[in-house]
């Protein structure tokens, strides 16, 4: 896909070898290449930082993976830190801690990311260490074993805290056996029983140039950077057009829905609900309207929850709305913790603010602060090269083209009352209509739980 040129303050250039980037000045400027090899090259130059970040993005994460080999994405994840053909997991560390910088990764469920964070001066050696990190990974089959210990702490971590868990529950009872409905760990027994072998299958397959973005931001030039890279992969790979966006392998009204109502009884002293419906995949154009909806709904303290559930009856000391797209699914979701004995009381409340917004909409003040909110929200969030560098990585990723601060800040503006409306009662989870519930707390059984849960589900 060719991207579209936004307007200023970003330029976007899109450059295969042979054309020359404009005179930048003082302006962020970036710019696109695509090597023989199909790995796609986006950078952001912002010429006030002293810093860069730097981020390996894999168009794989746990969706992609067999069920029989569930958690395989992040186990890989772990391995690549290990050791490579030239460095052992000790020398990763201290080079890296020689120059003061960070270098880690996180697993999802669409893709994976390895980043380094450091000095302008040291970009080189980022460039370097991700670059061996990820494309000659020794995955030797003791490091495997090793690492199994580690993996199996961390799915009981998730389990030992209440709102971890109730996510990962709520995930399953909305989405069944979609791919996304997994959890990006695995479980205990398809960690238990991962093979080295396997590992190195999944490596293979999925860890491919043309599978992947080099994203980087801060003070760094791109044809220097494009030359690093070049040093380190050129003549390692055949020539390879990139994989494009990801559209979902089938709708998503194909899996089998989930559970329902489901609880995890757990000798604690909150009860934490979550509740839900579908909401928008992130190729809809409705995705900024949906933004907006969910800021007002229980992004922020003047949001509906946060008042009637917190301010006007003090039923909870959190709570919140949140919207997730993937390629071909997404869902709309509130939680709140509360006293497990004010947990009807508390749902009774969430289902009243619930169903005014899918009756009425928004009233055109709580359209103009939940603008406001996305809008300070996505500026001040990207003062950093790291945040940066990761709206270029998911954007290539995600659509295939840059998506500047003014184009969103620009869309947002476009937002109109009606629109949020008509969305809002479409997916807001109304009394009787929420596809999914989960709740962990001290009930011994499903059955304990209050009436007005399940009135919630109908």
């Amino acid at each position: 896909m060719t991207p579209r040129p936004p307007a200023d303050p970003l330029s976007y250039q899109l450059h295969h070898g042979a054309v020359t980037p404009e005179p930048a000045g003082d302006r962020a400027v970036v710019e696109r290449s695509v090597l023989r090899c199909g790995l796609r090259v986006v950078t952001e130059r912002m010429p006030g930082m002293r810093s860069a970040a730097v981020g390996v993005w894999v168009g794989t994460g746990s969706r992609d993976e067999p069920v029989a080999r569930a958690g395989a994405a992040h186990y890989l994840e772990h391995m690549l830190f290990k050791g490579t053909g030239r460095r052992d997991a000790t020398g990763i560390a201290e080079e890296i801690d020689t120059v003061g910088g960070e270098l880690n990764a996180f697993t999802a469920k669409e893709h994976t990311c390895y980043y380094a964070h450091v000095r302008d001066h040291d970009l080189p050696l980022a460039v370097d260490l991700l670059t061996d990190l990820v494309f000659d990974a020794a995955c030797r089959d003791a490091d495997v074993d090793t690492e199994r210990g580690v993996i199996l702490d961390e799915i009981a971590m998730r389990d030992d805290d209440p709102e971890d868990l109730l996510h990962e529950m709520f995930l399953r009872s909305m989405l069944g056996d979609h791919p996304v409905g997994r959890s990006v760990l695995g479980t205990h027994d398809s960690v238990a029983g991962m093979s080295a072998a396997a590992l190195r299958v999944f490596y293979r397959d999925h860890y491919r140039p043309p599978n992947m973005v080099l994203a980087a931001a801060g003070n760094i030039d791109h044809e220097r950077l494009l030359g690093l890279v070049r040093e380190a992969l050129d003549d390692r790979f055949p020539d390879a057009e990139p994989v494009g966006p990801r559209q979902g392998s089938r709708d998503t009204n194909d899996y089998g829905c989930g559970d329902g109502l489901v609880l995890t009884g757990d000798d604690i002293e909150q009860a934490h609900l979550m509740l839900g419906a579908p909401g928008l995949d992130r190729h809809d154009e409705r995705r900024y309207a949906l933004g907006v909806l969910n800021a007002a709904l229980g992004g922020g303290t003047s949001s509906r929850l946060f008042q009637e559930v917190r301010e006007r009856r003090g039923l909870a000391y959190q709570v919140y709305s949140s919207i997730a797209s993937y390629a071909d699914t997404g869902h709309v979701a509130v939680y709140a913790g509360c006293q497990p004995g004010r947990l009807g009381e508390t749902t009774a409340v969430i289902s009243e603010v619930l169903a005014g917004v899918a009756e009425h909409g928004l009233d055109a003040a709580e359209l103009d602060r939940a603008k406001g909110q996305l809008r300070g929200g996505l500026v001040l969030g990207l003062e950093d090269t790291a945040a940066r560098m990761t709206r270029l990585g998911k954007n290539e990723l995600n659509y295939g083209r840059h998506i500047d601060v003014e184009e969103a800040l620009t869309r947002i503006d476009a937002v109109g009352v009606g629109e949020v409306a008509e969305l809002a009662g479409w997916v807001v989870p109304r009394p009787g209509a929420a596809r999914a519930a989960a709740v962990v707390g001290p009930y011994a059984h499903i059955d304990e739980l209050p009436d007005e849960l399940r009135e919630v589900m109908g």
